[in-house]
């Protein structure tokens, strides 16, 4: 129910998984009941379905891009809004049972993304171990407490969870990889805004009308508000037939960005409001704040002019 706060997450399993990790850094999901999905469609429906309160999902790596199958899962039934985002450092480390050795390691067991990130210290530091394709970071992570594989590529959490000896630390190729999760749950009041926040959108555009894209973008910039990622998802309904993902920095409840979301619903096919919530904050430094309104397109500035409007009507 809108307004009661959720106790039952669902997120991408299985466990021992950066999934897994990002959803216990939320205190209500430390707390609540955590059940793995097989897939980032069915986490979503469980929601829908109303078995469980939220979903923790990714929706972008800092490699690899947007995460297609869950913005297209998003869009493709009953509405669903985030509420969180979490974004989580991608740390890879090589574990193995207690008592194996580097020198021993004959096989390493790591789901494909994760072997790419780590090609470089895998060839430098393993260069006769053997790689094998697992299906996620957990069951990379078991198979080397089974004794299936001499080691493991896998997250913290894994290696933990199946009490493993951590030989590295940081193998991936790109230190400062990160994933963005975020906590999706069934429409209500959005959470209240922070003055740091992000809205998600999904926006149809008419394929048929010249310029449309760029109408869409300029209902943002004439108001100030932040473009900071644009994707292009396939509708399915014909070749050349796309959504637009957006995500903008400002919450529904900012004048001017309902003002823009009133001119998207204007100019576009279709608009879904995917949510507004509080922005992940890496630091408290000021470099790490929002970005501020360009002058005249605060609240403040919309307010000032709604008012001079109302006067001008009344005849003031």
């Amino acid at each position: 129910m809108p307004g009661t706060p959720p106790t039952r997450f669902v997120y991408l399993g299985p466990e021992g998984t950066f999934a897994e990790q990002a959803l216990r850094t939320i205190p209500a999901a430390e707390r609540g009941q955590r059940t793995p999905a097989r897939s980032v469609g069915e986490a979503l429906d469980l929601v829908r379905s109303g078995d469980a309160d939220s979903a923790l999902v990714p929706l972008e790596n800092s490699i690899g891009g947007g995460v297609g199958v869950t913005l297209d899962e998003m869009v493709a039934g009953s509405p669903l809004v985030i509420t969180r985002e979490v974004v989580l450092p991608v740390e890879f480390v090589l574990a193995a049972r207690p008592g194996v050795t580097l020198s021993s390691i004959r096989s390493v067991a790591a789901h494909p993304q994760a072997s790419t990130q780590c090609r470089g210290w895998l060839r430098d530091n393993l260069p006769d171990a053997v790689v094998v394709d697992v299906l996620s970071n957990g069951a990379a992570a078991r198979s080397a407490a089974t004794g299936e594989h001499d080691a493991a590529v896998c997250a913290p959490i894994g290696a933990t969870q199946q009490r493993l000896t951590v030989l590295a630390e940081k193998i991936s190729d790109h230190n400062d990889a990160v994933t963005r999760f975020v906590l999706v749950s069934r429409p209500g009041t959005p959470p209240p805004a922070t003055g740091d926040d992000r809205t998600s959108l999904a926006v149809y555009i008419a394929h048929d009308r010249v310029g449309v894209l760029l109408a869409v973008l300029m209902e943002l910039a004439v108001r100030g508000v932040n473009l900071t990622r644009i994707e292009s998802r396939p509708t399915g309904e014909a070749l050349g037939r796309y959504a637009f993902f957006l995500d903008c920095t400002g919450h529904v409840a900012d004048d001017r960005m309902g003002e823009a979301l009133r001119g998207l619903r204007r100019v576009s096919a279709e608009v879904r409001f995917l949510g507004s919530y509080p922005r992940h904050r890496w630091t408290d430094s000021e470099s790490d704040g929002p970005v501020p309104a360009p002058p005249g397109q605060s609240d403040v500035d919309y307010a000032d002019a709604a008012a001079w409007l109302d006067r001008i009507r009344r005849g003031d």
